[in-house]
């Protein structure tokens, strides 16, 4: 009966498939315990004053939240020294990039991305009738030459995802520099730091203060998501061009982020001294999941500059399955383009020698 009814673009395309909650995987699989370690949120609680704000706008949840966002948005726009004009929120970074593909992108368009990487850029292209430029990494990191050189007639959006989803690397200041002035006039560069508060790299650039308020014509993206804790509430945005975020502003929702996401956001933007804090534990913690990585004969990429390590394990399915089965959740890559390896969240030093014991077990072949 469907006959023509839904849209050719999205035939081929595969409904995403969420991991299943932690109490369902101790059920089914009669287990105690269960780490998750696949989806990069990280062991970190929302903020103090985050859940403090919540409770406060927990009694007027009967109200719909603000559509502009304006707290928040002006908040941003202060912390980054930019206009409110040049902030856009959506639900989490993923939603700003939802945005700038149906603002941006026609059937026929294009765009370029790094590959194995982020799947949402090709997702959202494929929604949409457009294709993706898929650019193969070197060294496990973006290409950012062949980055250009895919750049065609038709290309609207260009992405750096900075450090890579999944492959934890980026790229340094002068290369990325030198890239963002030959990208063509026609194309916007949308350049992905949804991790940027874990880095302390510094060949790291600072895409709001280096190349966005230095004129350069590029969306950076940041998300509340991650060391904020805020993952549950989807919650992120982007620093852009005033004519960007107006035509983002054209296919948002009315109510897009919801009133809790909203406060919580706005009053984590203060926890400089916990973001510190929190930063610094993740890199004692990210040494250690290498450690364990090399310890058992596997190589991460890198350097890794999250909160996540990742290694090609041969059959990142597989070992997915058999590390499931000890009660460790991680993320195969099949759907981010890289079949044979696994991506691992840094968890509490606890929860990373769970993974040591889970990862010894399935290597040698131990079943329990």
């Amino acid at each position: 009966m469907s006959g023509g009814l839904f849209r050719e673009s999205i035939r081929d395309l595969v409904p995403y498939e969420p991991g299943k909650p932690v109490e369902a995987v101790q059920r089914e699989l009669g287990l105690d315990r269960v780490v998750k370690l696949a989806s990069n949120e990280g062991p970190f609680p929302p903020f103090a004053a985050a859940l403090e704000a919540i409770e406060r706008a927990a009694s007027e949840l009967n109200r719909y939240p603000d559509g502009g966002v304006y707290s928040l948005r002006a908040a941003l726009a202060e912390r980054h020294g930019v206009a409110l004009e040049q902030v856009v929120v959506a639900a989490g970074a993923d939603g700003v990039l939802d945005l700038l593909s149906q603002a941006t992108l026609d059937p026929g368009d294009d765009i370029v991305c790094g590959w194995p990487s982020f799947a949402s850029y090709v997702l959202f292209a494929a929604k949409l009738g457009a294709a993706s430029r898929k650019v193969p990494l070197v060294d496990d990191t973006y290409d950012l030459d062949g980055l250009l050189a895919a750049i065609g007639p038709r290309t609207k959006l260009v992405y750096v995802c900075h450090p890579n989803n999944p492959t934890g690397t980026g790229n340094g200041r002068a290369a990325l520099a030198r890239f963002l002035d030959e990208v063509p006039e026609h194309v916007l560069v949308v350049l992905d730091q949804a991790y940027f508060e874990y880095i302390d790299d510094p060949d790291y650039a600072d895409g709001i203060k280096e190349h966005f308020k230095a004129g350069r014509r590029v969306v950076v993206l940041r998300t509340f998501s991650k060391i904020y804790g805020l993952a549950g509430l989807r919650v992120g945005y982007g620093i852009a061009p005033a004519d960007v975020v107006v035509a983002t502003s054209k296919v948002r929702r009315a109510f897009d982020v919801t009133a809790t996401a909203q406060v919580a956001a706005l009053a984590s933007l203060d926890g400089h001294e916990e973001i510190a804090r929190r930063r610094a534990t993740n890199a004692v913690g990210r040494i250690q999941l290498e450690g364990i990585f090399r310890e058992h004969g596997l190589e991460p990429a890198g350097p890794a500059l999250g909160n996540f390590l990742y290694a090609d394990v041969g059959d990142g399915r597989a070992v997915f399955e058999q590390l499931l089965q000890q009660g460790v959740i991680v993320r195969p890559l099949a759907g981010f383009g890289a079949p044979g390896a696994i991506r691992v969240t840094v968890g509490t030093a606890e929860e990373n020698a769970v993974f040591a014991a889970a990862l010894g077990h399935v290597l040698s072949g131990v079943s329990s």
